[in-house]
């Protein structure tokens, strides 16, 4: 039996033109869980939640939404609720009116539509607001109006898109605990498009990290976090280095590669690879040792410090190598400043085998200029 707002997306396809905005995306989002679809501005993640909420018609494929079709089906009549961007709140309205119009759409009294807006603004902590104007609101309290009134409904499917990007640190991270919180309480599924990595590795059951209208790679955030496909993914999400090598032998599941600076590195396969091949692999930041010298041994690479940043509970170390990436290294702030170093140091980087996943997706330079 279907779950009641499982999602499935069989091979969804936009186009505007000669621009494939969604090309053939295959998914399925399990009813319930909360979903965050990442990728850089363009890469098709709003359009696919445009599609799910019938605001954009596929070009080809279906979309159903519990089991049920609703490809053709009016945005109304679907189950789903759109939060958009902007709030969109009416602001000659009070909190509980605001709340309570997608009710007076559907035809309920005066009284009842009413009495529904304040519970609902009781489930976002705002019940002691429901006479205010949203100019009379922060930011964070004018999401949550719109929060509640995207919920009123009682949708199969809530959609989110960038809900968190108007907000500053503070209230950003506030919102995060918020929704997650309305997540597990009301049940339903949360569909929320976001080009932030930390905010999609927080409140997701599932990533969907998405680029040039396709899905790079889809699941728990652990494993898009710890075993990226691409080195695509691996640089969009952060935390890895990209590290390319010549394999030059395998050995079980364990491979030889040669580095460009002439180094060895043991990679662990996940696809077969013969010698000769380009192998790609990444390693996490955080679990790399740095220690002064000019020469490694192996698994290690060789550079001098180019960058350091202080970020209060761990220090980013940027060495210049002669892999053509950039290389970064993350120490806790007790380790960095046990020893710091400078600008121009020359520094060994190494780590463990178990440490490394090879990427076995296609190369993607989109993901060159990203943030890191």
């Amino acid at each position: 039996m279907t779950n009641k707002g499982e999602i499935v997306l069989d091979k969804v396809t936009r186009k505007f033109g000669a621009l494939t905005a969604v090309n053939a995306v295959d998914q399925v989002i399990g009813g319930g869980s909360y979903c965050c679809m990442i990728g850089p501005s363009g890469c098709g993640k709003s359009t696919l939640l445009r599609m799910i909420a019938g605001h954009e018609v596929p070009s080809s494929g279906r979309i159903l939404i519990g089991g049920r079709d609703v490809t053709h089906v009016r945005t109304g009549e679907r189950g789903t609720a759109l939060m958009f961007q902007n709030y969109a709140l009416f602001p000659h309205l009070n909190l509980t009116d605001n709340v309570a119009f997608p009710l007076k759409i559907g035809g309920l009294s005066t009284a009842e539509r009413r009495e529904r807006a304040r519970e609902m603004l009781g489930r976002v902590q705002l019940g002691h607001l429901a006479d205010r104007m949203p100019s009379q609101l922060s930011g964070g309290q004018q999401q949550r109006v719109a929060l509640a009134r995207a919920l009123i409904t009682n949708p199969q499917v809530l959609l989110l898109d960038e809900p968190l990007s108007a907000l500053d640190e503070f209230l950003r991270l506030r919102m995060r605990v918020e929704l997650k919180r309305l997540q597990n309480d009301l049940g339903i599924t949360f569909i929320h498009v976001t080009h932030t990595q930390p905010e999609a590795i927080a409140l997701a059951d599932k990533v969907i990290v998405m680029d040039h209208g396709i899905i790079e790679q889809a699941g728990h955030p652990k494993d898009i976090y710890d075993r990226p496909h691409s080195p695509y993914v691996a640089r969009f999400m952060g935390g890895q280095n990209v590290v390319s090598g010549r394999l030059e032998s395998v050995s079980g599941d364990l491979a030889a590669a040669r580095g460009a600076e002439g180094g060895l590195f043991r990679v662990p396969l996940r696809a077969p690879a013969e010698p000769g091949a380009d192998l790609r692999f990444a390693v996490r930041r955080d679990k790399i040792a740095l220690e002064p010298g000019e020469k490694g041994g192996e698994n290690s690479i060789a550079g001098r410090v180019s960058n350091v940043e202080y970020q209060g509970t761990f220090v980013k170390v940027e060495l210049a190598t002669a892999q053509k990436e950039e290389f970064v290294v993350t120490l806790s702030d007790r380790a960095f400043f046990a020893r710091p170093f400078d600008f121009g140091d020359a520094l060994v980087a190494s780590w463990h085998p178990e440490d490394v996943c090879q990427l076995i997706g296609a190369n993607n330079s989109a993901g060159d200029a990203l943030a890191h």
